[in-house]
């Protein structure tokens, strides 16, 4: 009965959630549902159980919440997106449209600029260039995902997503974890997404198809879609910034230069690797083992603080530069602020969720069965978070939950086996990237909204670009690691 109402359980929070229900209710209720076929006390499951872990992950990574969304709005209201995006489509021109779009979306959300900001400011100018080059509009979300959502989010070392950052406590991880097998998958991804995207360009050149009807709508799109309750709450779990505020400020009438706008970027990147490796091994952190800091070692933590300092450091260079041309600087670092609550409120209720399934009795066979896949420990990781990131249509979300219920386990196995913690980083957060985008994910119903662009037209493409180059650059990892270990 327990292993029924764990599928249950499931089967309610995806379904209610695909129809656009809030995951603040369902979570709890899918969990409750868990908890009474197992005979748990429901009260204390959703108390004891659901409420602190859901605390903890705040408590954990609220900052790097905080800090993405305000770093992700400044860059949009001082323009410096725009500029960025302007700039690669400049130098690439309308031959290499689909290209400038993926870069200029790789670039952003490397610098750690917000999914959902990348998506509301290259979208309006992915419809402007496709229409120009000729390029049919339905491939536009997915050159958008293959640019801010693949290699840029779970493989590129050093990136500031919460996707990256969420295994390091767990493994005592740097976000530089595996560098050279992260490279390695980034060129696999941007490589076979580059080359579907521009078969598919070809072949329908071929047809005599060009961009599409084009209408006055179109310049609306963004606008619909912050507007839209159910885009809002499939997005708010997948992403770490809320819709709804994109509007609640404005932008400049006129970004800065290319080389101010990048500026912010490469100080994220710079101070993160600076953190990583020079400042934190040689600071005195022994504090940290004292029960009144937690009774943790820097490795717990490092990795965090390292994103924390590299986003507030960009943060104050963003302003800076941009004091006197955000046209509403309180209202942009408001509307910032008030972006990062819903989705990490969102993420917590489901790793509540995931809590209460893993106190269950019935999950020992769960992680029995996924502990016993054939082909190792890495393979066995990456089935657990491509599963979970699948259910709950969230990587950071399905990456949590696999790593509360199982971390501890694979640490061990880890070091009873001698493997590098980094790899199974790298291997975890990649796994998390690729089923999580099915089509109820909160990113695919934003990006397809915000281009114009039904499931019919646009997911295939997606399907190609976003899933299917990760999970062969998964397999590359997993293969290359297993041999020559982390690298």
């Amino acid at each position: 009965m327990g292993f029924i109402g764990i599928l249950l359980g499931l089967a309610v929070l995806i379904y209610l959630a695909f129809r656009g229900a809030s995951i603040l209710i369902l979570a709890p209720i899918a969990g409750l549902i868990a908890a009474a076929f197992a005979g748990a006390p429901l009260l204390a499951s959703w108390t004891q159980t659901f409420m602190p872990n859901a605390a903890d992950f705040v408590a954990q990574f609220f900052p790097l919440f905080l800090l993405g969304a305000i770093f992700g709005k400044l860059m949009e209201d001082s323009g410096s997106v725009t500029s960025i995006a302007n700039f690669m489509t400049v130098k690439l021109g309308t031959q290499r449209a689909i290209l400038a779009v993926v870069l200029a979306g790789a670039i952003v959300t490397y610098g750690g600029v917000s999914l959902f900001v990348a998506f509301f400011v290259l979208a309006p100018m992915g419809i402007a260039l496709f229409r120009s080059a000729g390029v049919p509009r339905r491939l536009m979300p997915a050159a958008i995902a293959l640019g801010t959502s693949t290699f840029t989010m779970s493989a590129m070392p050093g990136t500031p997503s919460i996707q990256n950052a969420i295994p390091m406590p767990f493994f005592g991880t740097t976000p530089f974890a595996a560098p050279g097998l992260g490279i390695i998958a980034s060129i696999i991804m941007l490589s076979f997404g580059m080359w579907w995207l521009k078969r598919r360009e070809n072949a329908a050149r071929a047809r005599g198809e060009g961009f599409g009807a084009f209408t006055a709508g179109d310049s609306e799109s963004v606008e619909v879609a912050t507007e839209n309750p159910i885009v809002r709450e499939r997005a708010t779990t997948s992403g770490t910034f809320d819709p709804a505020e994109i509007e609640h400020s404005e932008e400049a009438g006129k970004g800065p230069s290319i080389l101010l706008a990048a500026l912010p970027i490469i100080v994220v990147i710079a101070v993160n690797l600076a953190m990583s490796f020079l400042i934190l091994p040689r600071m005195d952190t022994s504090f940290l083992a004292l029960p009144e800091w937690g009774g943790v070692s820097l490795s717990a933590v490092g990795g965090v603080w390292s994103v924390i300092v590299a986003l507030l450091a960009a943060i104050i260079t963003v302003i800076i530069i941009n004091f006197r041309s955000v046209p509403e600087l309180r209202a942009t670092l408001t509307a910032g602020a008030n972006a990062a609550v819903l989705p990490i409120l969102s993420v917590a209720s489901l790793v509540g969720f995931g809590a209460i399934v893993a106190s269950l009795p019935a999950f020992e066979d769960v992680r029995n069965w996924v502990l016993g896949i054939e082909g190792g420990p890495l393979v066995s990781l990456a089935v657990a978070t491509n599963i979970l990131a699948a259910l709950t249509g969230s990587a950071s979300g399905g990456l949590t939950i696999a790593l509360d219920a199982l971390g501890p386990t694979y640490m061990q196995i880890a070091h009873d086996i001698g493997m590098d913690p980094a790899l199974m980083h790298r291997v975890a957060v990649i796994g998390s990237g690729t089923l999580d985008s099915l089509p109820h994910n909160g990113a695919v119903v934003t990006l397809l909204a915000v281009c114009g662009v039904t499931h019919k037209e646009g997911y295939l493409d997606i399907v190609m670009a976003g899933i299917v180059s990760a999970i062969i650059a998964l397999v590359a990892v997993i293969a290359l690691g297993s041999v020559l270990g982390s690298f």
